[in-house]
């Protein structure tokens, strides 16, 4: 009896075990909401059309500088003396740092030595020749050695003057890298100048507009964080675009009378079309998907159908279509939550 117990009870906790399990497992079925793909969807549709439109392009960059060096000796040698500051402005040609030419400066004086001595020799040299008093060889080695000297008084004078470092523009020096007593070096960037009498606003234009930009064409350009408009000529179109079908294009803008305009500083360009474009407009919000493969759902026979679309542009909350859609389709942007292909609809218009 007892070994029928033992086999009894355990059986029993077990098949507890198992009603217990099912009856949850109702209970939580029953409490799951079961979403019914055969019941009509509320969505909010419109019928396209064919509507004339003036389309507004805006663009968006950031003004570069016309020019940009970072300066460095081109001989080594101690930094004398720094004869500028961050923010000076200076004339091209203008001496900005003396390197030490101490040591040049007395070799140029042998060097010149030697010069003076070696033309006295050649004098005396030629009126012996004349007169047969020395070979002729005599006179061959010193005029050589005349020329050797003049060379080296030469190199001499083009290592000095390279021990200064002169501005090759004019600008505004923005960064200095060194100070007096520091070590100069070829290679080492001493100081920074940048030419802000121009300056170049960058913006990326998408393929489909690229039409709207002509090399030399002038544009007008505004600079929000003066308040300012001024006028700009483009000054290149890129031949390359990057991997979202954007072209770069460079816009020339002659600076303000003080130079308000600094390189960093975000430029504006806004362009609006003569002669309007014909075409179909939809909210933006009916695309679904990305600007790469843009779709939107279309009501045919009651049914959501997925439709392939190409955009021509974007207009704030609007977009242009290209192809795609035919006049008097309805398409839904409004309720697209629950809706997926075929789904049955219930529009309102």
């Amino acid at each position: 009896m007892k070994k029928i117990l033992y086999i009894l009870i355990p059986l029993a906790l077990v098949g507890l075990m198992v009603a217990k399990l099912l009856t949850n497992k109702q209970i939580a079925e029953d409490r799951v909401y079961l979403y019914d793909r055969e019941q009509p969807v509320q969505v909010t549709a419109l019928q396209v059309s064919q509507t004339n439109i003036n389309p507004a392009y805006s663009f968006t960059g950031t003004f570069e500088p016309n020019r940009e060096s970072k300066l460095s000796a081109e001989v080594q040698g101690k930094v004398n003396r720094v004869l500028v500051e961050s923010g000076s402005t200076v004339r091209k040609g203008q001496v900005l740092i003396q390197l030490d030419d101490a040591l040049l400066q007395l070799q140029l004086k042998a060097a010149e030595v030697q010069v003076k001595g070696l033309e006295a020799d050649l004098k005396r040299y030629r009126i012996l020749v004349e007169n047969d008093a020395i070979q002729g060889i005599q006179l061959e080695k010193t005029e050589l050695a005349l020329e050797t000297a003049n060379v080296q008084v030469s190199t001499l004078k083009e290592q000095i003057s390279k021990s200064q470092i002169r501005a090759p523009f004019d600008g505004v020096l923005t960064v200095k890298l060194t100070e007096e007593g520091d070590f100069a070096a070829p290679g080492k960037p001493l100081l920074q100048l940048t030419d802000i009498s121009q300056v170049k606003l960058g913006i990326q234009v998408p393929e489909q507009d690229l039409k709207l930009f002509e090399l030399g064409k002038s544009y007008t350009v505004s600079i929000p964080s003066l308040s300012v408009e001024t006028i700009g000529k483009v000054n290149m179109i890129g031949s390359r675009g990057n991997p979202a079908n954007s072209f770069p294009v460079e816009i020339i803008v002659p600076n303000l009378s003080k130079q308000e305009i600094k390189a960093g500083m975000f430029g504006h360009l806004s362009l609006i079309t003569d002669g309007g474009i014909t075409g179909i407009v939809i909210p933006s919000a009916a695309i679904v998907g990305s600007d790469l493969e843009p779709q939107v759902y279309v009501v045919k026979d009651g049914k959501a159908r997925i439709q392939k679309i190409q955009i021509e542009k974007r207009m704030q909350d609007q977009v242009l279509v290209r192809s795609g859609l035919q006049e008097k389709d309805v398409i839904i942007f409004g309720g697209l939550i629950n809706v997926f292909e075929g789904a049955s609809v219930i529009t309102y218009l």
